[in-house]
């Protein structure tokens, strides 16, 4: 751990570490450039190296950040006292949008090292990331979670999960999509989380035994 950084004032690592995954998440880790990350953060480029010895020291250091952000923010949150799949996911969509607004560049610079690198992260990076996969596919799928009595009879439950998990994902891009770059207002929020409740209805038509 960067230990002289963490000594900071939060303002100075706050504009570091914005400045280091801006950079990164735009460029990619090869083409990033220290000089661009320094000169936005208005530091010089010897201290960032006093901070983390190298451009590699502080790009694993922003992929730890932006895992433990992702963990707590995200994983401990996902709730796991509900048996209806629809009701999980639109949760968990939910969750996952309200990351993406409040920390875009975290989310931004690891879906970048995913695209470039895919798994094969530094050690520590890697045990991190398998943890918490293990974790939220428990927390989803794991002891009996989801309730299968719940589909109907004359269709697939697997595939019908899947079917919903796109759809439910393909809102949430829109959603992406339609506040990327944008401060979003918590009153432009909540209109669509109606109409998404309006589209999990739908859902539930589809592929849930109705009651009565």
């Amino acid at each position: 751990m960067p230990e002289k950084f963490l000594k900071l004032d939060e303002e100075k690592k706050s504009r570091i570490i914005h400045a280091a995954l801006k950079e990164f998440a735009e460029k990619g880790y090869e083409q990033a450039s220290t000089n661009q990350i320094v000169k936005q953060a208005g530091i010089g480029k010897g201290m960032l190296f006093y901070y983390f010895k190298s451009k590699e020291g502080l790009f694993h250091y922003l992929l730890n950040h932006s895992l433990d952000i992702f963990n707590e923010q995200y994983l401990s949150l996902i709730p796991e006292d509900s048996n209806d799949l629809i009701e999980k996911m639109a949760s968990i969509s939910k969750m996952k949008f309200k990351l993406y607004t409040e920390h875009p560049l975290e989310m931004e610079f690891l879906g970048k090292f995913f695209v470039e690198h895919g798994l094969e992260l530094p050690e520590t990076a890697r045990k991190k990331y398998e943890e918490i996969y293990a974790i939220s596919m428990k927390k989803i799928f794991g002891n009996n979670h989801i309730d299968q009595s719940l589909f109907r009879d004359d269709i697939d439950a697997e595939k019908a999960y899947r079917l919903i998990e796109w759809a439910i994902q393909g809102y949430q891009n829109d959603l992406l999509e339609r506040f990327r770059n944008k401060t979003v207002q918590i009153e432009e929020i909540e209109p669509m989380w109606d109409e998404f409740d309006d589209y999990l209805a739908i859902l539930k038509t589809c592929f849930y035994k109705q009651k009565g």
